[in-house]
């Protein structure tokens, strides 16, 4: 595999996620080291989790490139004229395993993948260390993380191409490439690693900000069952956090730099543009260099590059008097840092969620807002899900919880409505799909809940295909299966274990 080649490049200067110096890590290839006399304080375990979260910083993760992918293949955005070709191919769906991007996000994950394998590979060099120089509860919790963010990794992964290669060993110059595993068998590690890290993670009044923690790892171990159908098994995860260590807090505070790691928040991609932004634009694989940095703010931004705009398709799903819209976008005329808003003609709005207009004119390619990957209201409508569709699942509970994230934004409208009746499993979904559509929306999640629900077909040549022009229909190459992506070109190439007939059938 071409992951094995590059395994691990952590240099000086790897982005650091937290804001204490001591958290840097001098690492060369653990392949050419010895764990024993590598792990032998708590400072040098920290510095080797701390790596597996640098490759969440990429651009071919949450740097830049991955939220086109989700929200462009969602139809959440449109296209300005000056949109890059690879971020239109998201919304025609003509990409291909050349694609730059594509072959990014997977090399990103397979390099947290390795780094995080380096720290579970050596638990028994590291349950070595003297508990005088780090507690066995400190042990576990880093092992916990590492084991997080694995599962976090291979998440990506699964989602967007199915069956992947499984790697679970440090790799080396003579490792073979591996052939891909069934999906089942990736979901099946990615349980395991959440059931570890959920009872060995600290809690999050316990942990610094920014890592992983118990109760983020029962929010990905829920949302991991819901995938699988396992309804009853996601509704004991969600019911560990649920009323316990999280609420609701005020909707637009979710999407600021100020009010990051809320009661809202589980789990955060940080950033923070005082560490440093001088390789923003040169590490999209190894999570190496100083990218403290989102390009989020400056591609969506109308007062910048202005590279997508929301659909109609999102717009028309608000409703009157649904306060999440302003709060979401900007229309004609709202004021900002720079005076204001003037969108462009024939563009409805511009994004507010994650731009920094409220206290700035322009973005200036760096955006220090984190993403918040998991938050309350989501783990909140993954239950109500969960209830609606498990064995026995009693529907009006189901609606309380869905009505608890609707209630803080619409508290006199709550479900059943006239537009939203709800007296049965179908129209129950209907109602979960437009709340999830509003409450979470540019959030990187509608894409995997259109694929999940079986409903991407039906959405895009239902609901998207009459509202193209005629050219953009024409250019439009989607057919099933191309809710996956294609193994890059690259891998295959460079894999002895993989051959073109291994690629997902829609690319073959």
């Amino acid at each position: 595999m071409k992951i094995y080649k590059f395994f691990i490049a952590l240099i000086v200067g790897m982005s650091v996620l937290f804001s204490c110096d001591a958290d840097r890590l001098d690492l060369s290839n653990p392949n050419e080291m010895d764990p024993a006399t590598y792990f032998t304080t708590e400072p040098q375990v920290q510095a080797a989790v701390n790596a597996i979260y640098s490759n969440l910083q990429t651009t071919g993760l949450y740097s830049r490139v991955m939220f086109f992918g989700y929200d462009n293949m969602a139809y959440e955005n449109s296209g300005n004229s000056q949109l890059e070709s690879d971020k239109r191919q998201y919304l025609d769906y003509s990409f291909d395993p050349s694609h730059g991007a594509i072959g990014a996000y997977w090399e990103s994950c397979y390099r947290g993948i390795n780094k995080a394998n380096f720290v579970i590979n050596n638990e028994s060099v590291i349950n070595l260390i003297p508990v005088t120089i780090m507690p066995d509860v400190r042990k576990k919790k880093f092992l916990g993380e590492a084991r997080f963010l694995r599962a976090f990794y291979y998440f990506l992964l699964v989602t967007r191409f199915g069956d992947v290669p499984l790697e679970t060993e440090i790799p080396t110059p003579e490792s073979e490439g591996k052939d891909r595993s069934p999906a089942s068998a990736i979901w099946a590690l990615i349980k395991a690693d959440l059931e570890y890290a959920k009872v060995n993670c600290l809690s999050e009044a316990d942990e610094q900000n920014g890592r992983a923690t118990s109760g983020a790892a029962y929010a990905l171990l829920g949302k991991t069952h819901l995938f699988l159908e396992e309804y009853d098994d996601a509704l004991t995860n969600f019911s560990a956090i649920y009323d316990n260590e999280y609420d609701l807090g005020t909707f637009a505070a979710n999407f600021l730099e100020e009010t990051e790691h809320n009661v809202e928040s589980i789990f955060e991609i940080e950033y923070d543009v005082a560490l440093g932004q001088g390789d923003k634009w040169n590490s999209d694989r190894t999570g190496s260099g100083l990218n403290e940095v989102t390009f989020r703010g400056q591609e969506y931004g109308f007062n910048d590059w202005f590279n997508v705009y929301p659909s109609d398709n999102l717009l028309d799903e608000f409703e009157a008097g649904d306060p999440r819209y302003a709060a979401s976008f900007y229309s004609n005329g709202d004021a900002f840092a720079g005076g204001t808003a003037a969108i462009p003609s024939g563009r409805r709005a511009g994004w507010r969620k994650y731009q920094n207009y409220y206290k700035q004119a322009n973005e200036n390619q760096a955006s220090g807002i984190n993403f918040r990957v998991i938050r309350y209201a989501d783990v909140l409508l993954m239950m109500a899900e969960a209830e609606a569709l498990r064995p026995g699942g009693v529907l009006a509970d189901a609606i309380d919880l869905m009505n608890e994230v609707r209630g803080r934004s619409m508290p006199a409208a709550l479900y059943p409505t006239a537009e939203y009746p709800i007296t049965n499993i179908d129209e129950f979904m209907v109602a979960l799909e437009h709340e999830r559509k509003v409450e979470l929306a540019g959030e990187q999640i509608r894409i995997n809940d259109l694929v999940r629900w079986g409903r991407l077909n039906e959405f895009i040549t239902t609901d998207i295909w009459p509202s193209l022009s005629a050219n953009d229909r024409a250019a439009n190459l989607w057919e099933p299966g191309k809710e996956l992506w294609p193994i890059p070109q690259a891998e295959i190439d460079a894999n002895s274990s993989l051959e073109n007939e291994d690629q997902n059938e829609a690319y073959r």
